[in-house]
């Protein structure tokens, strides 16, 4: 059953007007203007939050001059996959002598053809089989590599997060680490292959895109590394609620701050805030 906000009273379904019987206050407006009041001051604590959120992404991107660089380091590994990574020359009795060069659209060639059954034949054979684990492996590696960039780029949005700085140096070193491998790996597939095939594969080797490319990793790595060690300075707009600068309201709110005490500092603070105002404009005229 319900009750009269005010007095209490218990209300039958025979209580229909919109006046309380016992003290006869307007049931439907009660409370309206202290409601709308905290539905402001959680509009304007939540907007105080956004900000905060939006200026640590700003200092992210441009707080400095070495966030913008990392800004263009983080996307030339990209373009570096690009280059050759590596090569591979063959001939036959009935085959052109032919050299393939591999990069990053070659690898996604690779991968969207491969045909996985007779990967895994191969590498189960007893004269091919550490090959084509290097070959695998080097596939593996410089996806991962690859997918580690795009992740760390895409966390350069919350590079000024409290866990921000370590983050972003744990993905690029994972990125370094998968590259590397990947290098180890198909030198392992080179030099298995060659030797099982001189005749047929005259040569597999790394290109210079792959060493461009872990350079590229290795600067970024450097650059977050200095960032983390200097620092980032991150401007927060002043933002108040009802007032009263955001970082006092919430240490008020935390504090256990009853709503009464706070709507009266509010009052006070708009008060004072108008009066600077308009002894601002009489300065002015």
């Amino acid at each position: 059953m319900a009750k009269c906000p005010k007095c209490g009273r218990k209300l039958t379904l025979f209580d229909w007007k919109p006046n309380c019987p016992n003290c006869g206050v307007n049931l439907v407006y009660y409370g309206m203007e202290e409601r709308l009041m905290d539905e402001a001051d959680a509009a304007e604590a939540e907007h105080a939050r956004m900000q905060k959120r939006i200026d640590r992404l700003k200092a992210s991107f441009v707080g400095s001059k070495l966030t913008i660089a990392r800004i263009f380091l983080s996307i030339l590994p990209i373009a570096a996959l690009l280059l050759p990574l590596a090569s591979i020359s063959y001939n036959g009795p009935f085959i052109e002598a032919t050299t393939t060069s591999i990069n990053a659209i070659e690898i996604y060639n690779i991968v969207s053809s491969l045909d996985f059954d007779a990967l895994f034949t191969m590498i189960g054979s007893s004269v091919v089989g550490s090959s084509f684990i290097g070959y695998a492996g080097a596939l593996v590696g410089i996806l991962l590599s690859l997918v580690f960039v795009i992740v760390s780029l895409v966390m350069l949005t919350l590079a000024c997060s409290p866990k921000g700085n370590p983050r972003n140096i744990i993905f690029n070193s994972l990125a370094i680490i998968s590259a590397v491998v990947s290098v180890v790996m198909f030198n392992q597939f080179a030099n298995g292959i060659t030797s099982a095939f001189p005749e047929f594969v005259t040569d597999a080797s790394l290109g210079f895109g792959i060493f461009v490319y872990i350079g590229m990793l290795l600067l970024l790595f450097g650059i977050n590394v200095v960032i983390a060690v200097k620092g980032v300075e991150v401007k927060y707009k002043q933002c108040y609620v009802g007032g009263i600068p955001a970082e006092e309201y919430f240490e008020l709110v935390e504090k256990g701050t009853d709503k009464e005490t706070l709507h009266k500092m509010m009052a006070e603070a708009l008060a004072e805030k108008e009066t600077k105002e308009e002894v601002k404009e009489e300065v002015k005229a």
